[in-house]
């Protein structure tokens, strides 16, 4: 039995959220009557009708698993409601829609790199949640020059709303005038996370990109990084990594 709304994100009808839209606005049937929120069924042995259409067992898409190269100035959702471009938007029309694609976490608006997208929507559930540490590496230049003393408290956590953070890799790359390059490797995914961590220690993020996540990365074909905007599939040895990390 799963719930509804799962169910149509992995046939590819609606993303989770658009699903939810879809149950309360009494457009979902089970079995004939009107869905709500929370309800479960199975699909082999229950009729589900969207807008009077049946979804079959039969019709659920392969699964699909991408990486992006996500640029600055697009929005890691599936629909936004002030117009932004999305990431569903850098797709051809032949994955953006009726896949159930969506992104697996999130980069924020003004950052770049690495995104995972699926709809394998439990896969996204695993490495989404709190409990999984998966390893994400970021380049980022702040506008000026960090001392040793802060990135120890760095590397150490800090205190953020309460919480400390959990110890991350943080080392010096390169310098660029009054700006550094660092490069963080981060075990959890707290909210804008690095830029509230450097603003908390006196810095500003200048740029923020994400060159991997795990063994993952926008050029770990040996190749020239992933162009901005542009995506891959994920070899199957890249899949089997993130399916069975824990």
């Amino acid at each position: 039995m799963e719930r509804i709304q799962k169910i149509l994100s992995q046939w590819g009808v609606a993303s989770r959220r658009q699903a939810e839209k879809l149950i309360t606005a009494g457009k979902v049937r089970v079995n004939g009557k009107i869905a709500s929120l929370g309800d479960k069924l199975d699909l082999a042995v229950d009729v589900l009708e969207v807008n009077g259409k049946v979804i079959q067992l039969t019709d659920r898409p392969q699964p699909i698993y991408l990486l992006l190269n996500k640029p600055t100035s697009v929005v890691s959702t599936c629909s936004d409601p002030q117009n932004r471009p999305t990431v569903l938007d850098l797709l051809p029309n032949n994955l953006k829609k009726g896949k159930g694609i969506h992104p697996v976490g999130r980069l924020d608006f003004n950052s770049s790199g690495a995104l995972l997208l699926t709809n394998d929507g439990d896969l996204t559930l695993n490495l989404t949640h709190p409990r999984y540490h998966l390893p994400k590496t970021y380049l980022v230049w702040l506008d000026k020059h960090p001392t040793e003393e802060d990135l120890v408290l760095w590397r150490n956590g800090i205190n953020l709303n309460g919480k400390k953070t959990l110890p991350a890799e943080v080392e010096i790359v390169r310098r660029r005038g009054q700006q550094t390059l660092i490069k963080i490797v981060l075990i959890e995914g707290r909210n804008r996370q690095i830029r509230r961590t450097a603003e908390k220690l006196g810095y500003k993020v200048v740029e923020l990109h994400r060159t991997a996540i795990g063994s993952i990365s926008l050029n770990s074909r040996g190749k020239t990084e992933l162009t901005n905007g542009s995506y891959r599939h994920l070899t199957s040895s890249e899949i089997a990594l993130i399916k069975n990390f824990n």
